[in-house]
């Protein structure tokens, strides 16, 4: 009798329940969220819905968290481990890039009687330090001067419209430049700001020097330093960085660095590369302009990059936008057709990932570098994608490009008072209402595990929010 009643009344709860979910007012159910983690959600006021969490053993694959893992969220920059994972096997870890040299013109003496045609590779890495090795080398083969001018070769990329909007209209901002087959120093200026208070003035040191850009200093004022950024009143201009605002002198020494936006792929490159010849005692004659490698011409010279292992380490480690999207677009011209577009590059991307039998169901790759509004990734995804590249040879190279807790890198000043300090390698992602991390910890007892967590909500970059990431990361390394 007691049996058949309780049967009864089983029975009868489950067809409430199923009534009930007919009618669309049963509660959703979620899965056990790490306590300090849910705390912190409940403090920034974020719904469990904003959130995708997935926490995995690398070896069994087994999830001990899995809370909205199979819906697609913005990832931000954890956008770049797919990048990565996908060009440590489509390119290999010791691809390199290579800038070539070369002239269909003559050498009498010290002139070349003809143009320098630079032909770019791609390059994510090619710095100030490159170019001026190779133009030391030029000077080296006996050419002090250039008669034909130069030619710039950039058709291994699609080229990309100048007038693009900056992403968050900050076009200053170092994260907006744009990718180029002919990108140098990211298309970045570095400003060394340097109060000289007995000559009642700031000096402004330019790396690199650009030929031909003025820079007009800001006013050296007096007073608190306070928001000196916002201050120094920075305007862009056709050939002059102007600072139409002030500088403090108790601000003392200052770095900024700033996206040469007033100047395009070729400007940039023609600038810094004059300057160093200049610098080398060289001079050049005749136009600049953009052209492809003709037939008669003849190799001069080439410069080769680091190998991939090292710049996915430089990419990840300070989460830099336009290498990210350098490496995408070299997948696609590695191996598909060009000039390489993103959209190329991303199809490529996904088929690799249906080929690795990684769940792709909702991504979408604009760019490669997370600095995107379209881009999706499900946790799951991303868990499958860090087993994969752990199981993979490449695994140390992958590893070693990401930050390391509280050590290094965008990880450097987060958990150094926790115990998870350097056992755990993790990515991490921000957007304005974005906030990701995704990589490695491992626990006190030596289990490893995977830790994917994308937060999409307009509270998502709170304090709280972050204590929590923070917290959670730290409850993996003791409770597994």
């Amino acid at each position: 009798m007691l049996i058949a009643q309780y049967v009864s009344q089983r029975l009868f709860a489950l067809a409430l329940l199923l009534a009930l979910a007919a009618c669309g007012t049963v509660p959703v159910a979620t899965p056990s969220l790490p306590a300090a983690f849910a705390r912190a959600m409940q403090e920034a006021d974020i719904p469990p819905s904003a959130v995708a969490l997935r926490i995995q053993d690398l070896e069994d694959g087994v999830p001990l968290v899995s809370h909205n893992a199979s819906l697609p969220f913005q990832p931000a920059s954890i956008m770049k481990l797919v990048t990565t994972q996908a060009a440590l096997e489509l390119l290999g870890p010791d691809y390199r890039w290579t800038t070539r040299f070369y002239t269909n013109g003559v050498q009498s003496d010290e002139v070349l009687q003809g143009p320098l045609i630079i032909q770019g590779s791609g390059d994510p890495r090619l710095a100030q330090e490159d170019l001026w090795r190779a133009l030391r080398h030029l000077r080296a083969l006996g050419v002090r001067e250039i008669s034909g001018g130069l030619v710039f070769d950039r058709s291994r990329f699609q080229t990309m419209p100048e007038n693009l909007p900056a992403f968050d209209a900050q076009p200053d901002k170092p994260y907006n430049a744009l990718p180029d087959a002919l990108l140098l120093d990211a298309k970045a200026v570095n400003l060394r700001l340097m109060p000289d208070t007995i000559n009642r003035r700031v000096t402004v040191f330019s790396e690199p020097a650009l030929f031909g850009v003025a820079v007009i200093a800001p006013t050296l004022t007096g007073g608190d330093c306070g928001d000196w950024r916002r201050q120094l009143g920075l305007v862009q201009e056709a050939s002059v960085l102007r600072f139409t605002g002030s500088y403090a002198a108790s601000c003392a020494e200052q770095r900024l660095a700033i996206h040469a936006s007033q100047l395009n792929h070729v400007q940039y490159f023609e600038a810094e590369l004059r300057q160093i010849w200049s610098e080398l005692g060289g001079s050049i004659s005749g136009v600049t302009r953009e052209g492809s490698v003709p037939a008669d011409a003849r190799l001069l010279l080439q410069w080769q990059s680091m190998p991939l292992s090292e710049a996915i380490r430089d990419m990840n480690k300070n989460s830099n936008n336009v290498m990210a999207r350098q490496l995408l677009l070299s997948m696609e011209a590695e191996h598909g057709q060009l000039p390489a577009t993103p959209e190329a590059a991303s199809l490529r991307v996904s088929k690799w990932l249906a080929m690795a039998k990684i769940e792709n169901a909702g991504f979408v790759m604009e760019n490669g570098s997370g600095l995107s509004r379209t881009e999706r990734v499900t946790a799951l995804s991303m868990a499958q994608l860090l087993r994969r590249a752990w199981r993979w040879p490449t695994m140390p190279e992958f590893l070693a490009s990401l930050p390391i807790a509280g050590i290094d890198g965008t990880m450097s000043r987060r958990v150094q008072s926790l115990g998870v300090a350097g056992h755990a390698h993790i990515k991490t992602g921000t957007l304005a209402e974005v906030v990701s991390i995704a990589g490695y910890v491992t626990a006190r007892s030596g289990r490893r595990l995977s830790v994917v967590c994308m937060v999409n909500h307009a509270n998502a970059n709170s304090p709280a929010m972050r204590k929590g990431i923070d917290a959670m990361l730290e409850s993996v390394f003791e409770n597994n």
